[in-house]
């Protein structure tokens, strides 16, 4: 991959893009894995799942029908409300990369060539102004699981830009934004959370016209005359009467910072964690990043070179063994500092080790010794006879290893079986199943289920949970063969 399409990843990762990917791709809506599927009360079907439909509900394997699909929430108010400054405001609190923002105002109709010349007589504040059709198809898409292309709509001209859109990415939660989408109730029945900005006439007034004036390349008098004419009556007559349907109502907007902390934080608790988090609560997820989400997308990627797959997979692994190594018992401890005051912190666990799933286990072994000075290191090969006859064929590690806690490398958890052939070794080596913690940058949600059956009291922690295993026992989206790419053996 080229240095300069290096840093246009990057540079976009950290920056204000909210299209996101979806994480959590398996999301649970029944407790019990034999529930029958059923549509969604707007008639859009349920997100289809991997290929081979592997969801997990209570530790076990369930049915297609127990995905959860995405959390949409509604924004709507009079012109000039608010409403998109709640909405970024929102996003940029929460700065996750799961939560999308789509405007009703891209599904604007484009005005014919008639309907141009007589723009002013138009009223774009008016149900029949939207392709509500075609939002519902690009929400429907989104709450499968499915990217959209949004339109693009051109304000000064009345119409769509003809080759150009927006792409969205399916994501957790979406979020739907405009002045009508609580009036059409087939629109409504897609959210599972209805917000309405509640701001005095006058100061929406205002703004409307430092807007249109600004952004719109129209005069004071034109505002004033469709604001009159068509904006003002359209609110009394379709947006104030859908102000009974909100679930919240924040008066002021944006300015209102102690509502939209609430909703931030009430958003922040359906974002949550993994499902799998939640059945096996040894499962633990480095919390994710747009910096997380760009090296994700670039070791990803197939067309990286060699040594950016190598130095963006090293900045992953610190990070996961970072987040391993707070997992460790801790003693606390009293410093004097160069002020003379006293300090009270903690020590670092000092009985530890490393073992290495030989062979791409090693390439987790230089951030775990950058962290752990002079930590021993062990190492395990696991021969591989197809996908389940999987055996410890050779083994090095400290022969006091049963009284250390040990960090178990291995960049990917696909299947479980070599991991657990490891994990088997270290128990018949006296080593407590609950000082064991499996290190990896990937898991699949097979894997994850295998281990923490077998092992409740191990830990793993990890920095993604992938869709799942292929019919060839690859995880998906993944990432290939983890140790020919890192060692460039792959070629």
């Amino acid at each position: 991959m080229p240095e300069k399409a290096v840093d246009d990843v990057m540079e976009s990762a950290v920056g204000a893009h909210f299209s996101g990917l979806r994480l959590e791709a398996l999301r649970l809506s029944s407790p019990s894995p034999s529930a029958p599927s059923s549509p969604s009360s707007s008639g859009v079907p349920a997100a289809a799942p991997h290929s081979n439909g592997v969801v997990y509900a209570n530790g076990e394997l369930a049915s297609p029908s127990a995905l959860r699909q995405p959390f949409v929430i509604g924004v709507s108010g009079g012109t000039a409300s608010g409403k998109t400054t709640v909405c970024d405001m929102i996003i940029q609190q929460l700065h996750d990369h799961r939560v999308v923002l789509v405007n009703q105002d891209s599904f604007y109709r484009g005005l014919t060539a008639e309907e141009s010349a007589r723009a002013q007589d138009y009223n774009f504040d008016h149900p029949d102004a939207f392709d509500t059709e075609q939002l519902l198809e690009c929400m429907g898409q989104l709450k499968c699981a499915l990217p959209v292309h949004v339109p693009i709509y051109d304000f000064k001209n009345h119409r769509r830009c003809s080759e150009r859109f927006r792409k969205v990415n399916a994501s957790d939660v979406i979020i739907l934004e405009g002045i009508l989408v609580f009036h059409d109730q087939r629109v409504r029945n897609l959210m599972d959370m209805k917000i309405f900005v509640d701001t005095d006439a006058d100061i929406r007034l205002a703004r409307r016209i430092r807007r249109d004036t600004v952004e719109r390349g129209r005069d004071v008098s034109s505002v004033l005359d469709q604001y009159g004419r068509f904006v003002k009556p359209a609110f009394d007559d379709f947006v104030l009467p859908s102000k009974k349907y909100a679930d919240v109502i924040i008066p002021r907007g944006g300015d209102n910072h102690v509502a939209i902390d609430l909703i931030v934080q009430h958003i922040r608790t359906k974002l949550g964690m993994h499902d799998l988090c939640k059945i096996f609560p040894n499962v633990y997820v480095v919390q994710s990043t747009f910096q997380i989400r760009g090296m994700h997308t670039l070791i990803r990627d197939r067309d990286i070179t060699t040594p950016d797959f190598v130095f963006y997979s090293d900045r992953l692994i610190r990070l996961v063994v970072e987040h391993g190594l707070g997992h460790l018992p801790f003693t606390e401890k009293q410093i004097i500092t160069p002020t003379g005051s006293v300090y009270m912190g903690v020590d670092f666990c000092k009985k530890l080790c490393g073992v290495s799933i030989v062979r791409s286990g090693e390439s987790m072994e230089n951030a775990l010794r950058a962290c752990c000075k002079g930590i021993k290191i062990g190492k395990i090969l696991i021969h591989r006879v197809g996908d389940n006859g999987q055996q410890p064929i050779y083994h090095k590690l400290p022969m006091d290893i049963a009284e250390r806690h040990v960090l178990l490398l291995d960049p990917v958890l696909g299947t479980g079986n070599s991991a657990n052939q490891a994990i088997d070794l270290l128990i018949r080596k006296h080593v407590p199943e609950e000082r064991i913690i499996f290190l990896n940058l990937i898991s699949a949600p097979e894997g994850i289920q295998s281990v923490c059956k077998r092992y409740p009291r191990l830990k793993i922690v990890t920095s993604e949970i992938d869709f799942g295993l292929s019919e060839e026992f690859r995880v998906i989206p993944g990432l290939g063969e983890y140790g020919d790419r890192y060692f460039g053996t792959d070629n």
